[in-house]
């Protein structure tokens, strides 16, 4: 019983909720940046990488991947990937030029992402299986 919790599949969730839930985080983010003094660029790095994951994320979505478009899947798939890859080495980049800038960008992005990822396996595993 408790195995068919993960083996059912479900609908995919709608975003729109999860993605407002990560941005929610930045905004929270920006004063206890600012209070505590520390560098507002690292916040602005997680912000604009924040904008630029979601919106190519939205360009993603509009390739329809499914089992009867196996050329959107694989574009996506990559894309997804590409998504990734692109925070990663955005964030090196910055890290390797600006040690309290990146390791700030970082963090901030992680916790927004997390946010994002909870909220997204809530309303994943909230929805009734479909048959």
């Amino acid at each position: 019983m408790r195995s068919a919790l993960f083996t059912t599949p479900r609908p995919v969730p709608n975003r729109v909720l999860p993605a407002l839930g990560g941005a929610l985080v930045l905004v929270l983010a920006l004063p206890v940046f600012l209070v505590a003094g520390w560098r507002v660029a690292g916040w602005a790095i997680a912000a604009v990488l924040w904008v630029g994951v979601q919106a190519f994320g939205l360009l993603l979505a509009r390739l329809k991947p499914g089992p009867d478009n196996l050329a959107g899947s694989g574009a996506f798939a990559f894309g997804m990937m590409l998504r990734l890859l692109a925070v990663l080495v955005v964030l090196l980049a910055v890290v390797s030029s600006d040690k309290d800038a990146g390791l700030a960008a970082a963090l901030t992005y992680g916790v927004a992402y997390s946010a994002e990822l909870v909220l997204n396996l809530v309303g994943y595993y909230g929805q009734e299986p479909s048959l």
